[in-house]
């Protein structure tokens, strides 16, 4: 089989993986004691329930170009997310460092992860459908005229 033809489905599932671990990951913390903070506990559950279901879609076959955006999108809230709560806060609520450990580390390796199999996948299909189009070509008769 050409390896190309498996680049795309690789992609998908690999981001599916990162993206459902990252929601994994939220939903420990949030068992673990994040749902008694306030509003950051149920910004937690949604953020692992999106990531669980766009996983699922992902790996379905679903129309993937707004699937990607979809989880780009809930990949770049959960990063701004940790990086305003080490910094300004949110929502009152504050954290220092790669605490609590090691699942803000892990945290972050899996959305940094999805987020670059997501935009190597879109550059993968971008350059696919490039490569598929057929170029457009002047008519003879008018390339005779000109």
């Amino acid at each position: 089989m050409n390896a190309r033809r498996l680049l795309a489905p690789t992609l998908r599932s690999a981001s599916a993986v990162t993206l459902a671990a990252g929601g994994y990951i939220h939903a420990q913390l949030y068992v673990d004691g994040y749902r008694f903070i306030h509003i950051i506990g149920p910004l937690f559950l949604l953020q692992a329930s999106a990531s669980f279901a766009l996983a699922v879609l992902l790996l379905m076959g679903t129309p993937p170009l707004l699937l990607r955006a979809a989880a780009a999108g809930v990949t770049l809230g959960a990063l701004a997310g940790f990086t305003a709560s080490r910094t300004v806060g949110v929502f009152g609520f504050t954290e220092h460092g790669l605490q609590p450990a090691p699942q803000a580390l892990l945290s972050l390796l899996t959305e940094t992860g999805t987020l670059l199999l997501l935009s190597v996948w879109q550059v993968t299909v971008t350059r696919q459908h490039r490569a598929a189009r057929t170029p457009v070509r002047t008519p003879i008769r008018e390339r005779a005229t000109n």
